[in-house]
């Protein structure tokens, strides 16, 4: 089974209250299709596909009074010990380790700073089977108020190394794990976020053009947050769905 590297995201899912508006949504957006899990505990959790291929779920929230949110996975080849390395690290274990179907293993955590994410230790699905391409997850970022309790945090639970790039206007990290950069991490910028919120992960999908599908967004029921911007890594913008789960999308140079 191919899959991805431990310690590397591997798989974002959306939690929704109205998931059949979002198997509208998402895929006139990026053109994905659904396939419905047939377990009827699954709740209707839906696998979307692009060209064949798995990139993302989406599924009901996991309790009536959950936001929706887009969660990035991090695969692990072991949950529990994960579990445990939040823990002593000093974050939460929001839903403790349990097998999905055969699928694979997975638990909810969420760091010091209250940045929710799970981990994904794979036995019949390793996770997405496309990356970076359009249509595709191509990165994920927390954004924190406590960029050096994240640095302590996501070493421990995962032995990421931090490395501070310098970038205009807020400093910037990259996460390596092994060879790669595998994530960042930034703090909150200016205004254009509540001061109140708590920090998150964000996910990215690859598109082909971030102006065509920003506008295509808001024509759709969803918000232009963030309106397209160029940075080095590409051109982006930050958008939410119609129930407000934020996400973003990057044109890769």
């Amino acid at each position: 089974m191919s899959g991805v590297e431990p310690g590397t995201p591997c798989w974002a899912d959306l939690a929704t209250p109205d998931l059949e508006d979002a198997k509208r949504f998402y895929p006139e957006l990026f053109g994905w299709t659904g396939r419905v899990s047939p377990e009827p505990e699954a709740g209707g959790y839906t696998i979307f596909l692009k060209d064949g291929q798995a990139v993302a779920g989406a599924g009901p929230p996991a309790t009536p009074d959950q936001v929706p949110i887009w969660s990035t996975y991090v695969a692990t080849d072991d949950a529990d010990l994960a579990a445990t390395r939040v823990e002593a690290a000093g974050g939460q274990v929001l839903v403790a380790p349990f097998d999905v179907f055969g699928q694979g293993r997975m638990g909810v955590f969420a760091d010091p700073a209250g940045a929710v994410f799970s981990v994904w230790q794979p036995m019949a699905m390793a996770g997405a089977e496309l990356f970076n391409v359009p249509g595709a997850m191509c990165w994920n970022e927390l954004v924190t108020p406590d960029p050096e309790g994240a640095k302590a945090f996501y070493e421990l639970v995962f032995g990421w190394h931090p490395e501070d790039e310098p970038m205009d206007p807020v400093p910037y990290t990259g996460w390596r794990c092994g060879a790669r950069i595998v994530a960042g991490m930034m703090p909150p910028l200016g205004d254009e976020f509540p001061s109140d919120m708590p920090a998150y992960w964000s996910v990215y999908f690859a598109v082909a053009d971030t102006d065509a599908t920003a506008a295509r967004a808001a024509a759709i029921g969803g918000t232009i947050l963030v309106p397209p911007r160029d940075i080095p890594q590409g051109r982006l913008a930050a958008l939410r769905d119609p129930q407000g789960a934020l996400f973003s999308v990057i044109t890769l140079p």
